[in-house]
């Protein structure tokens, strides 16, 4: 008995806290969820602010635009003009800076918001509006109206810019594959279209001297015969279509994870092309109607954008309605300068430092895939 008593005083029964290596703890893990949104709310911020101060450089090109012409006039005299009627530079401001400014902002929204867009569609980092030969069809449609119509007035433009548009938008999708279209098909039968109607136009123009007087200007791409009823003419349907455009910027961030994905995601891909086509066929035909074919600016600017928004087109797109403007406009003005007492058409300085910057960026391996 007492050895049985002297046992259980030496060796205590054994307890949880004797043998911790028997204990099974839960493994820690990291509160991940905190930290996740600091981070997310300073991207916004950074995105926010970046636009912000977008806005604010579109302002400054605007007044810019405004006050800067081919024939140097002090400040204090265009401020006049502007906001008085009686006084003798108010058709100069009126009648031919506003509504020229006024033409770049729309143009350079619209030709901005596309290049984004078809870049997202067909998932191609070289695509812009003139990928799927839209801006060639409402150049070939404009030709044919000067050349065999007689049609002069940008009035007249706009509705056959739009109708060349919208059939070569149905040729693409048809020879594309329909409702089964994908942006490799779309893009190769966009091409050959596009190869095809700038030859046809180039053909025009050389065939017909008239017609070669009445459309240089054009062809180059221009904001110099701007005024007030072109402004008033194109302004619906770019209305329109930078609407329809903005509001397929989140089914298109689906799209971009692959049809079966953006399924999955309650997306209807080919829904979402079709809208997207028809936005572009908007903007370019309208852009193109009433400045002629300007390169670069769709092409360039989202590439720009997209090193500080990400392919998020929910800001990307707005992103690039601010910035393609403030492109377009700081070109026309250099062209204003550098070309007095004359001046340089837009789409010429578009192309002269579109071209440079592009292959800079190349270089930077900045060109990234949308």
């Amino acid at each position: 008995m007492s050895t049985a008593v002297r046992r259980t005083a030496t060796t205590p029964e054994p307890t949880l806290d004797a043998t911790p290596t028997v204990t099974r703890q839960a493994p820690r893990v990291p509160a991940r969820g905190p930290a996740v949104i600091p981070v997310r709310r300073g991207r916004h911020t950074v995105r926010a602010a970046g636009l912000i101060a977008a806005v604010t450089l579109l302002g400054v090109i605007v007044l810019l635009s405004i006050a800067v012409g081919a024939k140097a006039m002090p400040l204090t005299d265009v401020w006049s003009g502007l906001l008085h009627r009686d006084a003798a530079e108010y058709a100069v401001v009126h009648r031919m800076r506003l509504p020229r400014t006024l033409l770049g902002l729309l143009a350079g929204a619209a030709l901005g918001v596309a290049g984004a867009v078809m870049q997202a569609l067909t998932r191609n980092p070289l695509a812009d509006p003139g990928l799927l030969g839209i801006n060639a069809g409402a150049s070939a449609a404009v030709a044919t109206a000067a050349a065999f119509l007689g049609v002069t007035a940008v009035g007249g433009y706009v509705w056959f810019a739009l109708a060349g548009a919208a059939i070569v938008t149905a040729l693409v999708y048809t020879v594309g594959g329909g409702r089964g279209a994908t942006p490799a098909r779309l893009a190769l039968a966009g091409a050959a279209l596009n190869a095809t109607l700038y030859s046809y136009v180039s053909a025009v123009m050389l065939l017909d001297t008239a017609s070669l007087d009445r459309m240089r200007f054009w062809t180059v791409g221009s904001l110099a015969s701007a005024d007030t009823a072109t402004v008033q003419r194109v302004l619906p349907f770019i209305l329109v279509g930078l609407l329809v455009a903005l509001g397929a910027a989140r089914p298109l961030n689906a799209l971009a994870l692959g049809d079966d994905a953006a399924r999955a995601l309650g997306a209807r891909p080919v829904l979402i092309r079709a809208a997207v086509i028809v936005a572009v066929t908007l903007l370019c035909g309208a852009a193109t109607a009433a400045c002629g074919p300007i390169v670069f600016v769709g092409l360039l600017v989202p590439h720009l954008v997209r090193a500080l928004t990400g392919p998020d087109l929910r800001w990307l797109l707005p992103y690039c309605a601010v910035l393609a403007p403030a492109l377009l406009l700081g070109a026309d003005v250099l062209g204003r300068v550098l070309g007095r007492p004359g001046e340089l058409q837009v789409g010429m300085v578009t192309a002269v430092l579109g071209g440079p910057l592009f292959l800079w960026l190349v270089t930077r391996a900045k060109v990234a895939h949308p």
